[in-house]
């Protein structure tokens, strides 16, 4: 029997919070058995995405909401899974399964409940892109962050820990700025449904529609804070780089639930589908990709230059959401996707190779202070699992792969996304006069400056580890830790064989946020589930 949608839709939530809440009731020596059950609560995460893109994809329904409690909306608090956040769920889930299965080879053991917090950051990233209210938003959110804040320490050592502090606390003064401001639009509309508070924002008067704009501006200042842009991200590389290799890899959505989140209120606050301040989301981006290409120059550190190019992506997404077009929207979609998988297994690439150098081959690094020393204790654990022939000509494939992808070079996803992007602004049709040209020239100028940067820096990295290395080394790689790597790269490869379909899907997911009276109208008009509770009985 087919499983009901509307059943389907909470599954992403329900399914890491399960598993994490089981866990807990063991002991952390038993981390076989916790090994299996985060195994497969990934597993039916990533097979229950797969079914959920494919339902909301395929099907007539542009939208499936879930009303909890069986409420009529808008007064329900509800789950909405459409294109946009059916692609995010899948993306979450593909990170995942390959983050945790290369945990498990050593980083599991540095610090206790890994699992479970693991689980719990799934729970609150799923929760987050699903949920179809501002206040839940909110929640999932601080479900996500305190689960990543036990997880940034994870393995401990003075830089993470020094870093850790410092997203921990900037993370709780964002977390403050998006309640005031959800405080703020619930006063000025009386509600917290954002379907309901778009189709309320064009009808205000009076003192409540200055207050929406402050809360609404509120609200981007706190998604803008998450997503890295510049200069609110000055602790996402510390952050980033100093964090285990697993968890940094899970952490390369973290900065896209901000993207997300920005996208997806600010195109619904706007009856003609152009997202508020989309000016200064541009100007935003544009520098934010201007400051990571010169950090990516300027890192002599492997995991910093990895943390630089979750920024390169950020600035990407949010310079090209704000030009507000529907093409470019969806080749921005189209690169969300590829960049965060490429940079998830940059991270544990990188963690392979740099816990095999020596201290001569990192002369060109700044100093140890600055990015942290080695990790204590965790290179003196016996390595467990097969040692794999031939590690290094591996690593060097996959390297040149997601290389490939970052930089933007044919014939892999990270080409095809930009030209994709490049094609959509350059064919505006207010391309020869006005602001538009300007920014679409702007933008053009930086995906390739930015490829440029990114190609000098990886093709240093490269000359220096696997051509010309200081010292000569054979690094000892598992196949628990080369084949998430691998697997990563497969799935890259297949987007690039199979580009017609994902473009068509994100051309449709664009198509739909920039229309957003379909999604008004699928939340506002879903119906309960039969049999209603009927009073009297």
């Amino acid at each position: 029997m087919e499983v009901a949608p509307q059943h389907i839709v909470i599954a992403p939530v329900l399914i890491p919070l399960i598993a994490g809440a089981l866990m807990l009731f063991f002991d952390d020596r038993q981390r076989q058995l916790k090994a299996a059950i985060g195994i497969a609560s990934t597993l039916a995460l990533l097979v229950t995405a797969g079914m959920l893109l494919l339902r909301v994809h395929h099907h007539d329904a542009v939208a499936l909401v879930y009303l909890l409690g069986n409420w009529p909306a808008p007064i329900a608090i509800n789950l909405v899974a459409d294109r946009l956040s059916s692609i995010m769920v899948a993306v979450t889930a593909l990170l995942a399964l390959p983050a945790l299965v290369f945990s498990m080879q050593r980083w599991e053991r540095s610090g206790p409940h890994f699992h479970s917090l693991f689980q719990f950051l799934l729970m609150g990233l799923g929760g987050a892109f699903l949920t179809g209210d501002l206040f839940n938003l909110f929640v999932f959110f601080e479900v996500m962050l305190a689960a990543s804040y036990g997880l940034v320490l994870h393995g401990s050592g003075a830089a993470r820990v020094r870093s850790g502090l410092h997203y921990i606390a900037i993370n709780l003064v964002a977390s403050l700025i998006f309640l005031v401001g959800i405080a703020l639009v619930f006063g000025a509309t009386g509600s917290l449904n954002l379907a309901e508070i778009s189709q309320k924002a064009v009808q205000l008067t009076g003192f409540s529609e200055p207050a929406l704009r402050v809360g609404l501006a509120m609200l981007g200042l706190a998604f803008l804070i998450k997503a890295g842009m510049w200069p609110l991200g000055f602790w996402l590389v510390p952050a980033y780089s100093a964090a285990a290799a697993p968890v940094a890899a899970i952490f390369a959505v973290l900065s896209k639930v901000g993207v997300y989140a920005l996208l997806r209120l600010s195109l619904l606050a706007s009856a003609e589908g152009e997202a508020f301040g989309a000016m200064l989301i541009f100007v935003g981006g544009s520098l934010t990709l201007v400051f990571a290409s010169i950090g990516i120059l300027a890192s002599q550190s492997l995991p910093r230059a990895a943390a630089y190019f979750v920024l390169m992506s950020s600035g990407t997404l949010l310079a090209t959401f704000g030009m507000s077009d529907p093409g470019s929207t969806a080749g921005a979609l189209f690169y969300l996707i590829s960049s965060t998988l490429a940079v998830s297994g940059l991270f544990m690439i990188v963690e392979l190779l740099e816990r095999e150098q020596g201290a001569a081959a990192n002369v060109l690094a700044v100093t140890m202070e600055a990015y942290g020393g080695a990790e204590p204790g965790a290179d003196e654990e016996t390595e467990v699992g097969r040692v794999i022939p031939g590690a290094l000509a591996v690593l060097g494939i996959s390297f040149s792969l997601l290389a490939l992808v970052l930089i933007g070079l044919p014939p892999l996803t990270g080409f095809l996304a930009k030209f994709a992007i490049l094609h959509a602004v350059i064919g505006l049709p207010s391309v020869e006069s006005g602001g538009t040209g300007n920014q679409a020239a702007i933008l053009a100028s930086l995906l390739i400056i930015s490829g440029l940067t990114a190609m000098i820096a990886l093709v240093r990295m490269g000359i220096r580890i696997f051509w010309a290395p200081v010292e000569s080394f054979q690094p000892r790689v598992t196949v628990l830790e080369i084949a998430p790597i691998l697997f990563l790269a497969a799935v890259l490869v297949a987007m690039s064989v199979g580009a017609g379909t994902v473009m068509s899907l994100v051309t449709d997911a664009a198509g739909d946020l920039h229309q957003p009276s379909r999604y008004l109208d699928a939340v506002l008009g879903a119906g309960r589930v039969p049999p209603y509770a009927e009073a009297g009985k």
